[in-house]
């Protein structure tokens, strides 16, 4: 009788290890920008909940991300600055927009609350530049009429990494400022004339904590994370816009994605009254032809949960949703281009 218990217990155990396996066999990976990390954390908390299936997911930058899904190690990747026509066809690569978000100064400066602060995307320009050196530099007090601005010098912060948040960044300053777009110009890694460098939006946000009357650049998720003192930016129409979700999505107003090809838009420094001027989407890389069919489709699965199911979460960490439209434009490109080895599509 008991070694028939025994035999009965280990039969269970055996089919509980089967059942934990095939369920982390529909666990997925992917590996990228830092910018989504929060949102793509939430959704796959709620969705590990939902299904069993799980996420595992590499916050190391846009850089590391294109690197992992062009070397096949990651399902997918995920990257700010949009991959050209021609660099996805050569890869073999399709892409979708996943989220929207904004990136946003942060100071540390005794005395300044958040939002307080007024700047111009001149003035960021030149401080990355190394031009405005000081914190009551002219420039900065002109904007800032009655503001309490110390005599210190500005410790500059950037990423050190390959970044989305730095294409973004550096997209809009180059739009903004002629000497930038030829001094540093544009891109995921750039050479810095001043500063010190972070990992991640991460690491900049813990060295802008750290040091005393520095600057640097972070997605609006981690100001909100980090209770960081953010500053207001004048947008194209002139006025002084405040980062949250509805401007990022004023932002996004006039995009056509229909006619971009990979739906790679850019949406620094667009036009409109409240619109935030360095808001961006955040894009997700896949290989057209899947060797791994089911992985893929469960990546396909992930998404399509994550848009119908994720809004609200999205809204909680100032992230803007796709609209269903835009979503619906998405799915029906997994189905044209993404495929199995027999090149039937997958979705």
């Amino acid at each position: 009788m008991q070694f028939n218990q025994i035999m009965k217990s280990l039969a269970i155990a055996i089919g509980a290890a089967v059942s934990f396996s095939a369920a982390h066999a529909a666990d997925i990976t992917g590996a990228g920008a830092t910018f989504p990390y929060p949102i793509y954390a939430k959704w796959a908390e709620a969705y590990k909940k939902a299904t069993g299936n799980g996420l595992n997911y590499q916050s190391i930058g846009s850089g590391g991300g294109i690197k992992q899904i062009k070397a096949k190690t990651v399902d997918f990747g995920a990257s700010d600055m949009p991959l050209k026509a021609e660099e996805l066809e050569a890869e073999g690569l399709a892409q979708f927009p996943a989220i929207i978000g904004g990136v946003v100064p942060v100071v540390n400066i005794d005395g300044i609350e958040p939002g307080k602060m007024k700047l111009t995307g001149d003035v960021l320009a030149a401080i990355y530049m190394g031009k405005v050196t000081k914190w009551n530099a002219p420039e900065i007090v002109a904007l800032n009429a009655g503001m309490k601005l110390p005599a210190e010098d500005i410790t500059v912060v950037h990423r050190s990494d390959g970044s989305g948040t730095t294409f973004v960044w550096t997209d809009y300053l180059s739009k903004v400022n002629a000497e930038f777009k030829t001094a540093v110009g544009s891109s995921t890694a750039v050479k810095w004339p001043v500063g010190l460098g972070g990992k991640g939006n991460e690491g900049v946000a813990a060295n802008v904590q750290r040091i005393k009357n520095s600057i640097g650049y972070v997605e609006y998720a981690y100001v909100k994370k980090n209770k960081m003192t953010y500053t207001l930016v004048k947008n194209l129409d002139g006025n002084f816009a405040q980062p949250d979700d509805d401007n990022f999505k004023a932002a996004a107003a006039g995009a056509d994605w229909a006619k971009t090809p990979g739906m790679g838009v850019i949406l620094t420094n667009q036009p409109g009254k409240a619109t935030w001027p360095i808001s961006s989407a955040s894009f997700i890389l896949m290989h057209k032809a899947q060797a791994d069919a089911a992985k893929g489709k469960e990546v396909l699965k992930f998404f399509d949960w994550s848009f119908k199911n994720g809004g609200a979460m999205a809204a909680e960490l100032d992230y803007v949703a796709l609209p269903p439209a835009v979503t619906k434009m998405i799915e029906d490109g997994w189905k044209a281009q993404i495929k199995d080895s027999s090149a039937k599509a997958i979705w």
